[in-house]
C-alpha cells in the first residue's frame, strides 16, 4: 500500500469519527428528551394526576416525533451511533409497555363500571319463546 493511500484512509477514518461525534452531539439531547418524557409520564401515572398525564403525554409525543425526524436526517448523512439507536429502541419499548399497561387498566376499569352500572336494557324484550315481555315501570330510567 502506498503512503498516499494510507494517509487517505487515515483521513477518512478521522473524518468519519468527527462526523459520528457531531451526529452524537446532535442526537444526544433528542434521546434525553424522550427519556425525560418517559420518566415524567411514568411519575404522572403513578401520582394518578390526569392533568400531568395529559401534559407529559403531549411532551413525550413531541419528543418522539422530533427524535424520529432527527434520526432519519442523521441516517441520511451516515451511520447513527449504535448506542443512541439502542437507547431510542429501549425508549420505544417502554412507550409500548406503558401503552399496554394503560390499555389493561382501562379495560379493567370499564369492566368494573359495567358491573356497577349495567347498560340500559331495551324497553321491549323477547323471551326465549319469542313472546314479547314488557319491562316493568321505570325500567328505561337510570338515576
Amino acid at each position: 500500500m502506498s503512503r498516499d493511500t494510507s494517509r487517505d484512509i487515515h483521513s477518512r477514518q478521522v473524518a468519519a469519527r468527527a462526523s459520528s461525534a457531531a451526529v452524537q452531539h446532535v442526537l444526544e439531547p433528542v434521546v434525553l428528551a424522550v427519556e425525560d418524557g418517559l420518566s415524567s409520564l411514568g411519575m404522572a401515572l403513578q401520582r394518578q394526576d390526569a392533568l400531568s398525564v395529559d401534559r407529559a403525554a403531549a411532551e413525550l409525543h413531541l419528543a418522539l416525533s422530533l427524535a424520529v425526524d432527527h434520526f432519519a436526517r442523521a441516517a441520511q448523512t451516515g451511520p447513527v451511533p449504535s448506542v443512541l439507536r439502542q437507547r431510542l429502541a429501549l425508549a420505544g419499548g417502554q412507550v409500548a409497555a406503558q401503552r399496554e399497561a394503560l390499555a389493561r387498566a382501562t379495560a379493567s376499569l370499564d369492566r368494573a363500571i359495567d358491573v356497577l352500572m349495567p347498560r340500559l336494557a331495551p324497553s321491549r324484550l323477547y323471551t326465549a319463546g319469542g313472546v314479547q315481555r314488557r319491562a316493568g315501570p321505570g325500567a328505561g330510567l337510570l338515576a
